[in-house]
């Protein structure tokens, strides 16, 4: 079972991804560069808690189009 993420982190990563979803993929590294670009987090963990839950559900909708 995986972390549960806060109601913050899930609208802040709805918000971007509502933005720039095109930007985004699964792959998680490519997505951190993509967030460093789009937008200016201080804080490196919740830079990548957000970039992991944008990554999971771009891998869900990857799936899910099949």
């Amino acid at each position: 079972m995986g972390r549960i993420k806060s109601t913050p982190v899930k609208n802040l990563a709805r918000d971007v991804m509502a933005e720039h979803g095109d930007k985004f993929s699964a792959d998680f590294e490519k997505n951190k560069g993509v967030m460093h670009d789009v937008r200016k987090i201080q804080s490196k963990k919740i830079r990548n808690v957000v970039t992991g839950y944008i990554t999971k559900e771009k891998a869900r909708d990857q799936k899910n189009a099949r």
